[in-house]
């Protein structure tokens, strides 16, 4: 059995890979790429200020914005995977990833601009870090001081770098800003002299101004030369900045992550989902906030279904053909057939809204006042306090009926099929010959054999349940993992819509193992061995 489960697991991996791509392509083939959130939702221009700078460097650190899909995947996946390459990141006393940004994208058709704005803004960049050399932790920058104390240098080292970090933070965001401006200038040059084909949209082919023969008697490619070395200039301050920040960084100002394999080339850390733009939070807290709470309702309604279903499966397959087995046919489909989002408006407006019976809670997990609650019931002076668990549990129970009613009819029917397959068997007619009760005969014998079928149900309703906690969050105000999608698909948080995919899956792939585990507990003919 631990082979097998060894080897499901090494199966696993190759199909989250699989399914990681797939909602990749989606992702990046979709109108903006994976930067998407680069671009205002209505006009598609792109913002401006610190904020748009900082949200394209991080991008284009990650991705690649220039790059293949391809590239941009396996770049993605080497963040995502435990296993890295390359230089260690660092780590914050707040926990945050530090690591140094990728060099910045030159501007379009940089080797034509003129060169004097730029070749000055490197050398004050030169300049800059020849003033302030990098003192490493304990010593002075030319060695003849005594050595300082560690702490208090690498204090200082983490001060230098937040103000190298901020340095190259505008600079990037007066290198977009030139970036704009060149763009719009090539722009209205190619349209002041008929050069469709260097246009797309409102990207700029760089290969075709390349070919061209500029019209120099032209205002616009004169306000395109400005535009152009003006952004040569930005760039080379921006490659300035990153330097520094650099030489900063490789004095070690915070502990590096993970555990070094072959230093300086392979370690291993943590999966880093990013960053979610939206939240401005890792993507990772907030997956390990919200997944907790959709697992609790799933794990909650999950018992309900099957002590609902599974009884009535067999009570109606032991009565086959009475009045109680065609009632509880028809009410389990009748209940299935009823959608969940109206079911939870439904909810909503006759049993928790004031306006209806008002019995339970209209959303969320909590009352506002629950941190004050003890966390078992009890009655004081005040009266009764029903405590932070019941509380919890008042909260949930419309979400959870939501959830388990549609699960009825599926697993009631299968239990009864399999209960009426099992009981015409051979061995069910000797064990009624021998005289063994009937209770005993449908517990023992027909149901053990009926548990295959129901645990091969266990792998479809389990994503399926994941997936239909997305409406009921969403209409109950349940911070889980269904609001979250929610969310990053409505603002178009790249980062944050492939963690979920990818939690989801190994959720649904763990679900996949259980199942075979319980086939072996279920029945023991079934062996995985050999």
């Amino acid at each position: 059995m631990t082979t097998y489960i060894v080897r499901r697991l090494l199966v696993m991996l190759p199909t989250l890979l699989g399914i990681s791509l797939l909602v990749f392509l989606l992702v990046a083939l979709s109108p903006g790429g994976v930067a998407a959130a680069l671009t205002a939702g209505a006009g598609g221009q792109r913002e401006g200020g610190a904020a748009a700078a900082a949200l394209e460097a991080y991008y284009e650190e990650r991705y690649g914005l220039d790059d293949p899909v391809p590239i941009q995947y396996l770049r993605w996946l080497g963040r995502v995977s435990p296993i890295r390459f390359g230089t260690r990141d660092q780590v914050t006393a707040s926990g945050d990833l530090v690591r140094v940004p990728r060099v910045p994208r030159p501007p379009l058709l940089s080797e034509r601009w003129s060169a004097p704005a730029a070749e000055e803004a490197a050398g004050e960049g030169r300049g800059a870090r020849g003033a302030a050399p990098v003192v490493g932790v304990g010593g002075s920058a030319d060695g003849s001081a005594p050595p300082r104390d560690a702490d208090a240098d690498r204090a200082e080292l983490r001060i230098r770098f937040r103000g190298a970090e901020r340095r190259l933070a505008e600079a990037r965001a007066a290198l977009l800003g030139a970036r704009t401006e060149l763009r719009r200038a090539l722009h209205a040059y190619a349209v002041s002299v008929e050069l469709p084909q260097a246009i797309d949209g409102g990207t700029i082919r760089e290969a075709a101004f390349a070919a061209h023969q500029p019209r120099l008697d032209r205002a616009e490619w004169i306000e395109a030369e400005r535009a152009g070395a003006a952004a040569r200039a930005a760039h080379a301050r921006a490659l300035a900045a990153r330097e520094d920040l650099r030489l900063i960084f490789a004095e070690r100002p915070w502990p590096e992550a993970g555990l070094p394999i072959v230093p300086g080339l392979l370690w291993i850390a943590a999966p880093d989902f990013g960053v979610s733009f939206i939240r401005n939070r890792p993507v990772i807290d907030l997956v390990m906030a919200a997944l907790p709470v959709t697992l609790l309702l799933n794990l909650l309604a999950f018992p309900i279904i099957y002590l609902v279903a599974i009884p009535s499966g067999m009570l109606a397959a032991s009565r086959r053909g009475s009045w109680i087995d065609v009632s509880l046919g028809a009410l389990f489909v009748a209940l299935w057939s009823i959608p969940t989002v109206w079911a939870g408006v439904m909810a909503v407006g006759f049993l928790a809204s004031s306006h209806g019976l008002g019995w339970f809670p209209v959303g969320g997990l909590h009352a506002n006042d629950a941190a004050q609650f003890a966390f078992l019931p009890r009655t004081g002076p005040a009266g009764f306090d029903r405590g932070w668990l019941l509380d919890a549990l008042w909260h949930v129970c419309l979400p959870v009926a939501c959830l388990a009613y549609g699960g009825f009819a599926i697993l009631a029917k299968q239990t009864r099929a399999a209960m009426l397959e099992n009981i015409g068997a051979d061995y069910v007619r000797t064990a009624r010959a021998k005289g063994v009760p009937g209770r005993a005969v449908l517990l023992r014998h027909v149901f053990r054999n009926s548990l295959i079928p129901l645990i091969t149900i266990f792998v479809g309703l389990f994503p399926a349940l994941l997936s239909g906690s997305v409406v009921v969050e969403r209409i109950f105000s349940i911070p889980g993992m269904g609001s979250l999608a929610i969310e990053a698909i409505a603002l178009r948080d790249r980062e944050l819509i492939l963690a979920n995919t990818m939690m989801i899956a190994v959720v649904s792939l763990a679900a996949m193992l259980l199942a075979d585990i319980l086939y072996v507990v279920a029945d023991p003919r079934v062996s995985y061995e050999g």
